[in-house]
Formats: structure tokens, C-alpha cells, sequence
């Protein structure tokens, strides 16, 4: 599995590559100057399936597909076809071959992208690994809930410090 870690606050750190079967505790991301500790407790199903974030331990995560870097220049190419359709110039079969082109490119940029996971909190995206189904595309009632929502790590820290400093 591939990660592309990120901090709390979404900052990129790096990209690890990781082994589902070992489950390392730390891992070093490329740009990171310190380890970052992975949370596997409860965080892969009965089937080996990811079902939360093991940098930031969030239950919530939302399938998302990545295109190819191609995919602006196909649509450019396409909106210029379509232009010159409308305008009447199909008829020749050079434009109409160039047409078929990039259709067929159309079609090889949804065979060639990719389903990942990434996690609503911290924006870390997991890619190459296997996708349970009961994950869903991206819900922005969720991403609210999510950004409304105290972490409770950070109310956790807070109340031991208050109970710290009353000893």
C-alpha cells in the first residue's frame, strides 16, 4: 500500500510505501525530519480491509478516483472537437479521425485511474491496497461534521494537563 501521509492541519509530508502484512508502528516519510506513528488498533477489518486512518486513527475515509495527469489536455482536445462539430467542419475525416482519437483517450484515462482512500480529517490518501465496499465517494455532511467536531486527542491532551496541573 501506498500512503501519502499528511499532518493534521493537511500539510504534505511524503509518500511511504507500506506493507499491510507487517504493520509497522513508525515510518519515516520522505519530507518529514521525524518519524510518524501509525494507529493500526481497530483500524483494519476481519477482512484486511482499511476501514480508518492510521496517521490521524479517523474512522472516516472516502473513495476517490485518481486521473492521470493527461486528463487536462484530453479535455481541451475534446472541447476543441466538439467546437469544431458544431461549427460544421466534421465532415472531414481527418477531424473526424481526431475525433475517434480522443475518445479512444477518453476511455483509456477512466480504465487507467485508480481508486484510493483518503481520509477526511487529515487529507491522507491511500492508494494501492484493496477497497471495501462500504466505503462511499466524498460527502460534504461528513467533511462538515468532521470539521465542526472537536479531536478528541486534542480534549484528551487538555484534560490531562488540567489534572496535571491541579496535583
Amino acid at each position: 500500500m501506498h500512503v501519502d501521509v499528511r499532518t493534521q492541519d493537511g500539510t504534505r509530508l511524503g509518500r511511504v510505501k507500506i506493507d499491510q502484512a507487517t504493520r509497522p508502528i513508525r515510518v519515516r516519510p520522505g519530507n518529514a525530519d521525524r518519524d510518524t506513528f501509525l494507529e493500526w488498533e481497530n483500524a483494519v477489518d476481519d477482512a484486511g480491509h482499511l476501514r480508518a486512518c492510521i496517521t490521524c486513527g479517523d474512522r472516516h475515509l472516502y473513495r476517490s478516483r485518481s486521473l492521470p495527469q493527461v486528463t487536462p489536455f484530453v479535455a481541451l482536445i475534446a472541447l476543441a472537437g466538439a467546437t469544431v462539430s458544431l461549427l460544421g467542419f466534421a465532415t472531414s475525416t481527418w477531424i473526424l479521425n481526431l475525433l475517434i482519437v480522443v475518445l479512444v483517450i477518453d476511455i483509456g484515462v477512466l480504465v487507467f485511474a485508480r481508486t484510493r482512500l483518503v481520509c477526511y480529517r487529515c487529507g491522507s490518501i491511500y492508494g494501492n491496497l484493496p477497497i471495501a465496499r462500504y466505503h462511499r465517494g466524498w460527502d460534504p455532511a461528513v467533511a462538515e461534521k468532521i470539521v465542526n467536531e472537536e479531536d478528541p486527542a486534542d480534549s484528551n491532551r487538555l484534560g490531562r494537563q488540567d489534572r496535571e496541573g491541579t496535583s
